[in-house]
C-alpha cells in the first residue's frame, strides 16, 4: 500500500531549501512541489489516465499561486482524470483564451462594425481603438480587463483634456463587449457598470453629442413607448437644425412639401425674422408620415388634450427625453443644433451657409445678402446632414 503523503502547510513549504539538484515534495492527490536549485519553486500536477503515466503539468510558481489556489487547480484536473479526460485539453483551452488578447479581438469587431458605414464613422472608430484603447487595454486577455482598467484609461484621456473623447471611448468598449458576450467570448462588461457621469461631465453650452452619441439618442427614441408624433419630432429637431419652439409650433401653411421647402415666419423666430428650411429626403418623409397622423390640425403636433385645436406644450418634447434612459449624459434637445454646426463644419461645408442654415446672423458684407444666396448650399447641407444622422442611427 503506498505511503500517503502528509499534506503541506505554508510554514512547511517556506522552510524548505534548494539543493544543487531539484526535487519535488509532494502534497497528495498528485499535487506536488517543486524545489529548483535556484531557491524558486513551482507547483506540478503528476496523474495516471487510463493505466499509464502522463507527462507532469505545471500549475505554476509559489507563492504567486497559493497552497490553496494549487489543491483547486489540482481538484479541478482530477476530476477530468476521473472522466477518463486528459487536462492537457484544458490547459490548451485556457492558453488559447489567455491569447485573446483585447487587441486581437478588437481587430476581428473593427471589420464587423466598419462594413458598410460612412466614412467619417469609420475614422472615428478607427482612431478611438488604435489611438487609445490598444497602447493600454490591447495586450490584456479580453476577458482579464476590469472596470477599472476601462476607467483609468478614460481617466487618461480625460487628463490630456478630452473629456468627450473618454466619453466615447467607453461607450466604444462597452459595446464591443456586448459584442464578445452575444458570442460567448467573454462573461462580463467592463465598461457597462461605470456611469457615463462618472467618465465626464459637460456643461449643456459647450455639448457636442458624438456621432456615436447621435446614434444612441434617436435609436433610444424609437425605441421607446413615447407617441410617434413625438419620436418623429425628436427626429426632425435632429435632422432640421431648428430651435425647439419653432418646430412645436409648427403650422401645416408653412411646409411645401412638393417643393421641400418650410417657411417660419418672423413673428416665431428668435430674432423676429423670417427663417427657410430646405427639407432633405429624410425630412420629407417623416412629415408626409406626420401629416397622416395629424389629420385635421392647423399644428404639426396638436395637443393630445382637449378639443381646442392648438399645439403641444413647450416642454413636451424635453419630457420626452427625460423619459428615455438614454445611455448619454447631460444632453439636451438644444445640444442639437450646436451638434450640427460641429460636425458639418468638420465635413468641410461652407461656414457661411451653416450659419445661415441655423439662423444666425452672418456679420459684415456678407450679412446683406439675402436668405436665397445660399439656397443651393443649403440644400446640400441639410441632405448631408440628414445622411449623417441616418448614418448613425
Amino acid at each position: 500500500m503506498p505511503r500517503q503523503a502528509i499534506p503541506l502547510t505554508d510554514t512547511k513549504i517556506k522552510a524548505l531549501k534548494p539543493t544543487e539538484k531539484r526535487y519535488r515534495i509532494s502534497d497528495g492527490g498528485g499535487l506536488v512541489l517543486e524545489v529548483m536549485p535556484t531557491g524558486s519553486k513551482v507547483w506540478r500536477y503528476r496523474f495516471t489516465l487510463h493505466g499509464k503515466p502522463q507527462p507532469t503539468l505545471t500549475i505554476g510558481p509559489y507563492p504567486e499561486i497559493s497552497l490553496a489556489e494549487a489543491r483547486q487547480q489540482r481538484d479541478q484536473w482530477a476530476k477530468l482524470v476521473a472522466k477518463g479526460e486528459s487536462p492537457k485539453l484544458a490547459v490548451r483551452e485556457a492558453k488559447a483564451e489567455k491569447h485573446n488578447t483585447v487587441a486581437k479581438f478588437a481587430e476581428h469587431w473593427l471589420l464587423e462594425q466598419l462594413e458598410g458605414k460612412s466614412e467619417s464613422y469609420r475614422k472615428t472608430l478607427t482612431r478611438v481603438i488604435y489611438k487609445d484603447v490598444l497602447p493600454w487595454l490591447g495586450g490584456m486577455p479580453l476577458k482579464d480587463v476590469k472596470p477599472a482598467d476601462v476607467l483609468g484609461l478614460c481617466d487618461r484621456i480625460k487628463h490630456r483634456g478630452s473629456p468627450k473623447m473618454a466619453l466615447l471611448t467607453r461607450n466604444v468598449l462597452k459595446r464591443m463587449y456586448d459584442f464578445a458576450i452575444a458570442r460567448q467570448v467573454a462573461e462580463h462588461n467592463p465598461a457597462a457598470v461605470l456611469p457615463a457621469r462618472f467618465i465626464a461631465t459637460e456643461e449643456s453650452r459647450t455639448r457636442v453629442l458624438s456621432a456615436q452619441e447621435i446614434g444612441d439618442v434617436l435609436r433610444g427614441v424609437y425605441l421607446s413607448d413615447i407617441r410617434r408624433p413625438l419620436k418623429l419630432a425628436l427626429h426632425l429637431l435632429a435632422i432640421t437644425m431648428v430651435r425647439k419652439t419653432e418646430l412645436t409650433t409648427a403650422r401645416w401653411e408653412e411646409v411645401d412639401l412638393d417643393a421641400g421647402i418650410w417657411d417660419i415666419p418672423a413673428e416665431r423666430m428668435k430674432k423676429d425674422r423670417p427663417h427657410r428650411v430646405y427639407l432633405s429626403t429624410q425630412a420629407k418623409g417623416l412629415l408626409t408620415e406626420l401629416k397622416s397622423l395629424t389629420r385635421s390640425s392647423s399644428y404639426l403636433f396638436p395637443s393630445p388634450r382637449g378639443t381646442e385645436d392648438r399645439p403641444i406644450a413647450s416642454s413636451t418634447l424635453n419630457q420626452a427625453v427625460q423619459s428615455l434612459s438614454l445611455d448619454v449624459q447631460h444632453f439636451v434637445l438644444h445640444d442639437f443644433r450646436r451638434t450640427a454646426s460641429t460636425h458639418l463644419h468638420e465635413m468641410g461645408h461652407s461656414s457661411d451657409a451653416i450659419e445661415k442654415a441655423l439662423s444666425h446672423k452672418i456679420v459684415g458684407i456678407k450679412g446683406v445678402y439675402n436668405r436665397a444666396e445660399y439656397a443651393e448650399q443649403r440644400k446640400l447641407i441639410m441632405q448631408a446632414w440628414a445622411d449623417f444622422v441616418d448614418d448613425q442611427i
